[in-house]
This record gives C-alpha cells, structure tokens and sequence, in this order.
C-alpha cells in the first residue's frame, strides 16, 4: 500500500496498491468487493470526483509518469499527457498527487521529481506551473500530497503537503503563494478535509487533525516505537490496532469515518469511527 484512498457516494472503499491487483474496493465493513488492474500501474495518490453527476477516481500514475481518471469501473476516461496538453516544464516525472478544482480544473505535484505544481484545465491542457525546490515560501521539499480546500471565507484554495518542509501551504486556485497552514509536522503525505477539520497522514507514525487556522486539534495513532516511523517492512504480526507506521493515503468518508492507509510491504488499511457525543 504505497498509495491513496477515496470513498465513494455508496460508502465504498478504494485503496490504490503497487500490486497486480491495483486498486482494491472494499465495503464500510471491510469486505472485498473487487479489485481493477491498470494499465497504468499503481497509483500514488487517489481522490474521488464528479463530473456531471458521474464520479471519477483521479491518481497519479508515476510508473508511467501520467495522471489518471478513471471510471468506477476500472476503465481509463482520460490521462494527462494527452493531445491538449502542451509542453510540460520537466515533464511528470516524479508524479505524486493530483486534485481537481470545483470548474475541473487538475493541480498536479511532482513531489519525486521537479517539485513543480501544474495546473491543467479539464481538457488537461496546461495552464500554469510553479514551485521548484527549496524551503522559501513558493518552494517544495517534496510536495507530496495537494487537495483542493473549501474552508476559507473568501473561496476555496490548494492545500499542499509540502512533506520534507513538515508544513502544509495554501495556494490560490490560481497557483500564487497564500501563506503557510501549519508546521511542525512529522512529513505530512495526504490531506483530507471533512467539515471544518482537516486529517493529516504523516509518514512519521501518526494522523494529525488540524482546524481552520491549521492549528492542530488532535493525534491519532501515535506510535511510541520510533523503529517503526515511516517503515514499509513493519510485519503485520508487529502492528498494533490503531497504532500506525507509515500513513501515506486517507480519506473521510460522508460521515465523518476515517480511512488510513499505511505505506507497508504487506498492505494495511485502518478505518477510525467518528466519535458522537451519546
């Protein structure tokens, strides 16, 4: 499980996997419904979307260096590179998260490679790329993860897991730099947004829930044995339930429930029930 979860409007899980299988879906109960090989390898990243009342899984693709949308049937609707698409500064190599924008639009991180965000419209024609490396406001170390946010008062914006920086940023929709979230994280993977909360998958063995300002509220599955911080070849048979290794990809679903994957040779995926006040 080196990749990313999306939940869809029936509840089902979607777990993407370096395996043959490639993705896996699962029921809110945990039991298999069916797996979809790509063509495209393994996914790295996974968001759910909809595109005129159809939902669409979107990933970035980093064996073959594309992004991907796809249908909840396993078939390719469209992949960036395309015919639309233009030259792209360093290409997508190094591809490691994509999200979409309420007209569309697709935010693609080169976190393995250039450190570059690109902006594609829904054609996946480019429109705009910034970043590049380094730890100065506009620069990545790794941006890891993106997801669109739509907290703000004044409109939505990219929030970007800006993972060897251990921060998140937000960006304008139109790529310009807004200003850092939050710090002082354990190398931030994934984001995931529900409400006014955003959860946090941190390679470093924990969950962090932050609020609007980026402060952080809560963490979860903190793992006292530093051995097993971002370890990929923790046996399952030394993990414990609800203590994480390594979250790489997560999601909430509709409720409020919320799906983590940890980056492990074996493949682990655990979901936390949202609390209610009885």
């Amino acid at each position: 499980t080196h990749g990313g979860v999306a939940v869809d409007k029936a509840g089902h899980v979607y777990v993407s996997t370096d395996a043959e299988h490639g993705i896996c879906v699962f029921k809110a109960d945990g039991s298999f419904v069916k797996s979809m090989a790509l063509e495209e390898g393994g996914l790295h990243s996974l968001h759910m979307i909809e595109d005129n009342g159809t939902q669409f899984l979107i990933g970035a693709a980093g064996k073959t260096q594309k992004v991907v949308k796809i249908g909840l049937d396993g078939k390719i609707a469209m992949t960036i590179p395309n015919e639309n698409t233009g030259e792209i500064p360093k290409g997508l190599k190094g591809v490691t998260a994509v999200a979409a924008g309420p007209d569309g639009s697709l935010f693609v991180a080169c976190g393995y490679g250039s450190n570059l965000l690109h902006k594609f419209d829904a054609t996946g024609k480019l429109v705009k790329t910034v970043g590049g490396r380094g730890k100065e406001d506009g620069k990545f170390m790794t941006c890891h993860g993106v997801t669109l946010d739509p907290r703000p008062e004044d409109g939505p914006l990219l929030l970007v897991a800006d993972r060897e920086n251990r921060r998140l940023v937000h960006m304008t929709l139109d790529m310009d730099f807004v200003g850092v979230h939050t710090t002082g994280l354990r190398r931030p993977c994934a984001i995931s947004i529900h409400g006014s909360h955003a959860a946090v998958a941190e390679l470093e063995a924990r969950v962090t829930i932050v609020d609007g300002n980026g402060t952080p509220v809560a963490f979860l599955g903190d793992n006292p044995n530093r051995k097993q911080w971002a370890n990929f070849r923790v046996p399952a048979t030394d993990q414990t339930e609800g203590i994480f290794s390594a979250p790489h990809g997560l999601s909430y679903d509709p409720e409020g429930n919320l799906y983590v994957q940890d980056w492990n040779a074996a493949g682990r995926v655990t979901k936390l029930s949202l609390l209610t006040e009885q």
